[in-house]
């Protein structure tokens, strides 16, 4: 986990990290939200609405930028404000994911920044973009 304090923080400051989607989060992600949609858990239904299998949640997808502020940028100090997502790709069980932020502004008044946030999977598809703001406490 790292450390980062506010005036360790500046435009361009930038964290990644990766994780492989398995079918044990798509199940612990239903058992939690209850989303019993047969997107996220049928194959047959998946394949026949044109994708190549079960497709994981979105917010799934999205919940590792929980990670990335919280253990990554700033790490232990993170307090999340905001957090905007586009889903531009589908991700499969499997699917190697990098997860990537940037600071993109930093406001010293409140010590807060916002960061540019990307994922993209083992073939460099972008399977989201989006931003966030973040405080640190």
């Amino acid at each position: 986990m790292n450390h980062y304090q506010f005036e360790d923080i500046y435009v361009g400051l930038k964290e990644e990290f990766q994780v492989t989607v398995s079918e044990e989060m798509l199940t612990q992600f239903c058992s939690i939200t209850k989303d019993v949609n047969p997107l996220h858990t049928d194959e047959t239904f998946a394949k026949e609405k044109g994708y190549d299998s079960k497709v994981a949640y979105g917010m799934l997808t999205a919940s590792f930028l929980s990670t990335l502020a919280g253990v990554y940028l700033p790490g232990e100090r993170s307090l999340i404000h905001s957090v905007d997502s586009k889903f531009t790709k589908p991700v499969y069980v499997g699917d190697t994911l990098t997860v990537s932020g940037q600071v993109t502004e930093c406001n010293e008044i409140f010590s807060v920044f916002t960061m540019k946030t990307v994922i993209v999977n083992q073939k460099g598809e972008k399977v989201l973009r989006g931003k966030m703001q973040i405080g640190v406490l």
